[in-house]
């Protein structure tokens, strides 16, 4: 087994992935091999063919990649109290394993095509990809050509014998709902995240399956889709108090959605959890300075950090790793914000 892979070799040769790419024998092996002379559209089409069809996966150009060199730590987010906390916590745990850290964060850092050179970087040994927006092609791509890699929460389903660790989310969803449904809720609004967000996809699941075990269907008009911001929050939540038969509660897939929802509820004149009751999940700081406070879902996100990091130190070492996919579990906290349906 070689450094850094944690499955067997693919079983591609480099002519199938030549006959695949429509390229000669030796243009695949120039890019096996890292080398420079070969037209970049032509290394992207190979590389997108080692991804699809398998192969021998290339080399980084130069010298075999120094095992103890830093690692590459990649969100294109705000470090706010979120991410902030995954990414101190990485950055802690490396420390503590004398890796150094190569940083790469902020919004602006959405719009840099970083993945595809990576493995043409001097220094990195492996990275640790948060959130990562690139498309499923380009993390493909990527394992393709051997590059030692984990993502925290990936945004889309992982590709194959990808390094992942995420929340349960579908656990803490439902556990949240259940919690609710407890309280005698039967229409309960949801505030989720983006679109075709693997974590957001998981918690409707999550919510669906407690709202069935209390024998009622998830109805789609109880659903918006938001951006994790407290405006966001407010906006959607505001449509869902205004429907001609609202909720008797709403859930934020993220506590400043929740945020948000509170005050969408104090504009209506709607006593928290009197009238209506709110969640969230996340469980940040944000969480326990609300009036009243918010019931949510921990999420264990300095553990996330450490768990990438335990990940991928053991590629580096020349471990094989067996669970390439880990879920960390959640858990309920209960707060002020949530209480039992009001007579209506």
């Amino acid at each position: 087994m070689k450094h850094g892979d944690v499955t067997p070799a693919l079983r591609g040769t480099v002519r199938d992935v030549a006959a695949a790419a429509g390229v000669s024998i030796a243009t695949v092996s120039r890019v096996l091999n890292g080398r420079g002379n070969v037209a970049p559209e032509t290394r992207e089409l190979v590389e997108r063919t080692l991804a699809r069809v398998g192969g021998p996966g290339p080399r980084p150009r130069g010298a075999v990649r120094p095992p103890t060199g830093p690692v590459f730590v990649r969100c294109p987010y705000l470090l706010t109290d979120y991410f902030g906390v995954i990414v101190s916590s990485i950055a802690e745990t490396l420390d503590r394993h004398g890796r150094a850290v190569v940083l790469n964060a902020g919004e602006a850092a959405q719009h840099s095509s970083v993945l595809a050179r990576l493995p043409q970087r001097a220094g990195p040994a492996g990275a640790v990809l948060i959130l990562p927006p690139e498309p499923a092609e380009e993390l493909a791509a990527l394992r393709a050509r051997r590059f030692p890699f984990v993502v925290v929460d990936p945004r889309v389903p992982p590709p194959r014998d990808t390094l992942a660790v995420s929340a349960a989310h579908a656990a803490g969803a439902r556990s949240l709902t259940a919690h609710l449904t407890g309280l005698g809720h039967r229409r309960i609004g949801v505030v989720a995240g983006p679109d075709e967000w693997l974590a957001g996809d998981a918690r409707l699941a999550g919510h669906a399956a407690a709202l069935a075990d209390a024998g009622v269907l998830a109805a789609p008009e109880l659903v918006r889709h938001a951006e994790p911001t407290v405006a966001e929050g407010r906006r959607a939540a505001g449509e869902l108090l205004d429907l001609p038969d609202p909720p008797t509660a709403v859930i934020g897939f993220n506590d400043k959605a929740a945020v948000g929802a509170l005050r969408a509820a104090a504009e209506r004149g709607l006593r928290v959890p009197a009238d209506v009751s709110v969640a969230g999940f996340d469980d940040i700081d944000l969480s326990r300075a609300t009036s009243p406070p918010l019931t949510t879902v921990r999420q264990p996100l300095a553990e996330l950090g450490r768990m990438a990091v335990s990940l991928l130190l053991r590629v580096l070492e020349g471990h094989e790793v067996e669970a390439l996919h880990v879920e960390l579990a959640t858990e309920l906290v209960v707060r002020g914000s949530t209480g039992v349906t009001p007579a209506r």
